[in-house]
């Protein structure tokens, strides 16, 4: 068995699998453990934890004495310190296993082979799990800009930041900047950000970002990026232009498909990622793909891909031979507030009629604990009275749609529901308190 790619996709799957007596090897052109244990998630929430501490500080400002700030030098090395030995860890529990971790750019010979610096390495099933890269504007001076792995790598934080896009990256990282110090505005390339969450939600948390100090330009157009001595000049709208210190790219992520050879060995792909069927597999019948890498319609999360590289490791190893099957997939933006969904969107439940129920939390005596102003959620449930979706807004929404996912993969009835005890006070008892 053969994985190009060590992030999420492969290796959650691919330990067990060799640890059951499977012969594997895996290739990676980069840090093993890929996007989110070196460049994304780990890294990101670990700058994100100080804005989250500061944000309880001054909710709690009148029993709390004294003013907290960022340092925004120390918050990186924290980072780095807490990231640094993930690559290494995780080579180790693949080495335990007997895994042949090959370090190195994989590309096609034939459907069996591929070629790893002039090395030949062939297998009888091959998965591709190569994940994403930072997409880039494609407009003159583009190369001024920068991704969001140079932004979690700055040793010192520009005073005026532009951040092109407003997806998950864009608002994270405005947020982060924002709290550290720095200027920032937001370019928005139509006129809504967070555009797969609950948009009154977003439109909230737009408002407390503007009161904070950061500026948004709706359907900004950017048209291209000049040096103006040691800044950057953007250029935008209807002749306008904008000057910056630093420019953060966000307007996306791509699929790394390129120099691979896939045409010639006929594995079908777009600019949404790799074509896969029903069991993962590849338009060539012994090649598969997991991860962020494939063209799908869950969402691109680390816990999708562990998911998929699980279930390949179960088809592989005999198992199954059941199509996947997806469970509720979770997403979060960690703005502050978080906004957190699971399940039915509450706009499909307004389409087909769905009940839909609103609580203000900011009233819940839990979130009144550390002067929660801003929280809200919405709940889905069904004809039967099953919790089906919901979307929250708050500090807490991340751990709330947790504590609730289980009731929604599992349908469970109010019966079932009452046979849970919570611990309390807990954000936990709360939430199960709303249902």
């Amino acid at each position: 068995m053969l994985y190009i790619g060590a992030g999420h996709g492969t290796f959650d799957g691919a330990i067990p699998l060799a640890a059951s007596g499977c012969k594997v090897a895996v290739v990676e052109s980069g840090l093993v453990g890929g996007t989110c244990p070196n460049r994304g998630c780990n890294a990101k929430i670990t700058l994100d934890e100080p804005v989250k501490v500061m944000r309880e500080v001054e909710r709690l400002n009148s029993v709390l004495t004294g003013e907290v700030s960022l340092d925004w030098a120390g918050n990186v090395a924290h980072k780095q310190d807490v990231i640094d030995s993930l690559p290494a860890m995780i080579t180790g529990l693949m080495n335990s296993v007997g895994i042949d971790v090959v370090q190195g750019y994989a590309t096609f010979k034939d459907q069996h082979t591929v070629l790893v610096d002039g090395k030949e390495i062939s297998a009888d099933k091959i998965v591709i799990s190569t994940g994403l890269r930072p997409h880039r504007l494609d407009i003159p001076g583009e190369e001024l800009t920068h991704d969001s792995e140079d932004f979690m790598n700055l040793k010192a934080l520009p005073k005026n930041i532009v951040v092109i896009g407003s997806g998950y990256i864009g608002m994270e990282f405005a947020t982060i900047a924002n709290a550290a110090g720095s200027n920032v505005t937001v370019m928005l390339h139509s006129d809504k950000a967070l555009r797969r969450f609950q948009q009154p939600f977003v439109e909230k948390v737009i408002s407390d970002m503007t009161d904070r100090g950061i500026k948004f330009i709706r359907d900004s157009k950017v048209a291209g990026f000049e040096k103006a001595d040691s800044q950057v000049k953007v250029q935008y709208g209807d002749g306008q232009e904008l000057v910056a210190d630093w420019v953060l790219d966000a307007t996306g992520r791509i699929p790394n498909t390129e120099n691979m050879n896939l045409e010639k060995i006929g594995v079908e792909y777009n600019a949404r990622g790799i074509v896969i069927n029903d069991h993962l597999q590849t338009s060539v019948e012994n090649i598969y793909a997991s991860g962020d890498v494939i063209d799908s319609d869950q969402p691109k999360l680390t816990p999708t891909a562990i998911f998929e590289s699980v279930y390949l490791m179960k088809l592989f190893s005999g198992k199954t031979t059941d199509s996947i099957k997806f469970p509720v997939v979770p997403s979060v933006a960690f703005t502050s507030p978080r906004i957190a969904e699971a399940g039915v969107s509450v706009e499909d439940a307004e389409k087909a009629g769905l009940d839909v129920t609103d609580s203000d939390l900011s009233q819940d005596w839990y979130y009144q604990v550390d002067n929660e102003q801003l929280a809200e959620s919405k709940q889905v449930h069904d004809g039967e009275g099953h919790l089906v979706g919901i979307t929250e807004m708050s500090d807490h929404a991340d751990d709330v749609i947790n504590s609730l996912l289980p009731i929604i993969e599992l349908k469970l009835d109010p019966d079932e529901i009452g046979r849970i005890v919570s611990l309390f006070p807990s954000i936990g008892s709360a939430a199960f308190g709303r249902i």
